[in-house]
């Protein structure tokens, strides 16, 4: 039987952020957290949370700058210590102390951070097709074809982008899903399709602010990419449990980023799938479900 799903609430944080969030199960039960990337939403954990809800109180936020969360206009307001510190306020609002998160794409990257900052917060760490800071910082700054896998991000840096991601009925919003090599994305269709317009619909520049944030990006002519090549590994060991899902087909993050990856994490398994692109939460629900389920029984 499935958990039903409570969408419209909201928490406004001490730090001044009022996040939305939707949860399925019932507060007490052990908090599970999901966190979505771009150009997503709550929404991309739906099947999780109706399953997880039975047994723990599962809980997917919209970070701050999508969908019906806090859209701060400045910049310097999405860098990644203050979403961080979103979710440990949120979990401190919702009567926690201590839970499990479950992260993809930009949601993995703020929770590696959480977990190398903050690790006695978390339970355990499920990470999906996400990579470690560390190892992405070092493949921007050496490996050309990272580089160039990557240029996507410069793109959307650039002032205006969220304009032409708007333009022609989102168009090239959904190529993030369709296009890059990859056949359509049968799982985008109808009422999916709908929800994400509509998210889409109340502003794109807090997802892109992500980007213009980030330090680590492709470089440039005129930019290093702010890719510090003295940093010490051991300042982004990770020490909380974690488990990596990979979906080995993704064209921006590839399988190289797995590479040394137990050199960093004092307790590690990685599960590839290889059928599986950047989208295999969408592709492969069940799939999914049963590898966190592992996970947690462990």
């Amino acid at each position: 039987m499935t958990a039903s799903i409570q969408s419209n609430q909201f928490a406004t944080l001490p730090n001044g952020t009022r996040l939305h969030y939707a949860s399925a199960g019932d507060a007490g039960k052990p908090l599970l957290l999901f966190v979505h990337g771009f150009p997503e939403f709550w929404y991309e954990w739906h099947a999780q949370l109706k399953e997880f809800g039975n047994e723990h109180f599962a809980v997917a936020p919209d970070l701050r700058g999508f969908n019906l969360s806090d859209m701060p206009g400045d910049v310097s307001a999405y860098k990644a210590r203050h979403i961080v510190d979103d979710l440990r306020l949120l979990a401190a609002h919702l009567g926690y102390e201590k839970f499990v998160v479950a992260a993809h794409d930009w949601g993995g990257v703020i929770a590696w951070n959480l977990a190398i900052a903050l690790p006695h917060l978390l339970h355990k760490l499920i990470i999906v097709n996400s990579p470690h800071p560390y190892i992405f910082m070092k493949a921007l700054a050496t490996d050309q074809n990272q580089k160039t896998s990557s240029g996507y991000m410069n793109w959307l840096r650039a002032e205006g982008s969220e304009t032409a991601l708007a333009k022609d009925d989102f168009a090239l919003m959904e190529q993030f899903f369709h296009g890059m090599g990859q056949p359509p994305a049968q799982w985008f269709t109808g009422e999916v399709r709908a929800r994400y317009h509509e998210c889409w619909s109340r502003g794109l520049s807090g997802g892109v602010n992500y980007y213009r944030a980030s330090p680590p990006h492709p470089p440039t002519g005129d930019h290093s990419g702010a890719v510090k090549r003295q940093t010490n590994p051991e300042d982004f060991r990770v020490k909380v449990p974690t488990r990596v899902i990979w979906g080995e087909r993704d064209i921006a993050l590839p399988k190289t980023l797995l590479n040394g990856l137990d050199a960093l994490i004092d307790d590690l398994k990685v599960e590839r799938i290889p059928e599986g692109t950047h989208w295999v939460i969408h592709e492969q629900p069940d799939r999914i479900n049963r590898l966190i389920y592992g996970f947690l029984a462990e």
